[in-house]
């Protein structure tokens, strides 16, 4: 079976996030696009997620929880778990680990988390786009010790990003590499050209990185996860079927 899936999605927490990206509007319009199995993935926090599990069960779409993690390398990093609690628990930690630096939402934006009614449960107070005391080695360890899935974010972009940050993909324990596009490229220091990206062994992904409503399923990609069951009897998403599926998607290096 292939699945229609979108792996990076910003709500209205996220500060660079539009207020009318609820997690019941974001299914909706998932829906309305085909996509199958969806994440969540805020800048460095979870609590948007328990209103996107009860919009996703809602619509019939099965969904992932997580967040966007900036490293202390100020390299982005999707964590995606199948168990809501593992999610919030992880965004946690995660925030405990964010500088002491207070959100003014007239000057950086509003961080609101909401119900999936739309209805106001509280505002995040630190400022979360900023990085957590975390190397990118050990936030892989972590993800991984906790059962999710590590995938570096738009490694292909110009900030935030393993290229940005080192020049190159560096090895890593991920369980697959996000970009843009595919084959992926990047932008030559020297000569502003862009120029193919050698991505390693890594297979690719492609998903919306969605800060507006018009951004929603943008760049999908499909994962073939067989005869594989996506759904466990428990409810949650079977991340041996999502793993499965990312070892079958494309993988591009440079000769």
């Amino acid at each position: 079976m292939i699945i229609k899936c979108d792996f990076h999605i910003h709500s209205c927490v996220s500060p660079c996030g539009d207020l009318s990206m609820s997690p019941s509007y974001i299914a909706e319009v998932l829906a309305e696009k085909g996509v199958q199995l969806a994440a969540l993935t805020d800048h460095n926090t979870a609590l948007n997620c328990p209103a996107f599990a009860a919009a996703c069960k809602k619509f019939g779409i099965a969904s992932l929880y997580g967040m966007e993690v900036q490293s202390q390398e100020e390299v982005h990093i999707l964590s995606l778990f199948s168990d809501l609690q593992t999610a919030l628990d992880f965004g946690n930690e995660i925030y405990d680990m964010l500088p002491p630096i207070m959100n003014n939402p007239e000057k950086t934006g509003d961080q609101v988390y909401v119900d999936e009614n739309e209805d106001i449960l509280g505002e995040v107070e630190k400022y979360l786009i900023t990085s957590a005391d975390i190397s990118i080695d050990d936030l892989e360890k972590r993800i991984h010790t906790l059962g999710g899935l590590c995938i570096p974010a738009h490694v292909d972009r110009p900030a935030f990003s393993l290229v940005s940050q080192f020049g190159f993909i560096p090895e890593g324990n991920y369980d697959a590499v996000e970009v843009t596009r595919i084959p992926p490229v990047t932008t030559d220091p020297y000569t502003s050209k862009q120029i193919p990206l050698d991505t390693l062994h890594y297979h690719l992904t492609t998903s919306s990185d969605a800060h507006y409503p018009e951004h929603i399923a943008r760049r999908p990609f499909d994962l073939d996860i067989g005869d594989i069951p996506l759904i466990k009897k428990d409810g949650t998403v079977n991340l041996d079927a999502v793993r499965s599926g990312l070892s079958k998607r494309p993988v591009y290096q440079c000769h």
